[in-house]
């Protein structure tokens, strides 16, 4: 064979894929692919459980604080019979003063009522003005106490003709040490206010005794009794 049919044949028998795997292949852009939620949730669990150096575990929150609906009554003072009364200084209807000391030597009444000029208060105010020539005759004097201001008290002794004075508490520091302050509830509503009580002072400055939750009708009557028999 001739060298150059030698050549020729060379040439032709190479393959012609070997040309094709010669050159670099273009490369395509590699895809990428979403992790899938299930992946992405484990990976996040991984991440929580990792804390920083020196990272303190929360603490529990504090229970919230008790509503006004839920709280208990406020305790009542120890007020009790046999004990020395409060001392107090109040000022009274018409622009003057009352204190226990006025009355020294003397057995006096206190009767707390809510408010002036309100349908149960007056009757007791009334009732109270009806016996007191009859509380006089047993050595007794008798006051009426109320967080009203004194002009309030005024228009209350006023309009209803009352004949005993009306002292007014609005700090409710008498009030408080007698007992006849705290947390009241009405129709599912608790609010600050006064307990109906009634005290009997005797001449020594000491309780003789106390009436608390004090039903209107008749109670007059009672305390005066209650006076005599003293």
């Amino acid at each position: 064979m001739s060298k150059k049919t030698r050549k020729k044949s060379d040439n032709t028998s190479a393959p012609k894929t070997s040309r094709r795997a010669s050159r670099p292949s273009a490369k395509r852009p590699v895809s990428k692919s979403k992790a899938s939620p299930a992946t992405k949730s484990s990976k996040n669990s991984k991440i929580r459980q990792i804390k920083a150096p020196g990272e303190l575990a929360p603490k529990p929150s504090k229970p919230a604080a008790a509503t006004t609906s839920n709280r208990k009554a406020a305790p009542r003072s120890a007020l009790a019979e046999g004990a020395k009364a409060p001392a107090f200084n109040l000022p009274r209807d018409g622009g003057n003063a009352v204190s226990l000391k006025d009355f020294a030597g003397r057995k006096l009444v206190l009767f707390f009522y809510p408010r002036a000029d309100t349908p149960g208060c007056t009757k007791e105010a009334i009732d109270f003005t009806r016996l007191s020539a009859a509380f006089g005759n047993a050595g007794t004097a008798v006051v009426g106490v109320s967080a009203d201001p004194p002009k309030a008290q005024e228009a209350f002794r006023n309009k209803h003709q009352l004949g005993v004075p009306l002292a007014s508490d609005e700090k409710h520091e008498m009030l408080e040490a007698y007992g006849a302050w705290g947390e009241k509830s009405m129709y599912g509503r608790t609010f600050q206010g006064i307990f109906r009580t009634t005290v009997l002072i005797g001449a020594d400055g000491k309780i003789v005794r106390i009436w608390r939750n004090v039903r209107v009708d008749g109670h007059a009557d009672e305390v005066l009794a209650a006076v005599q028999a003293a």
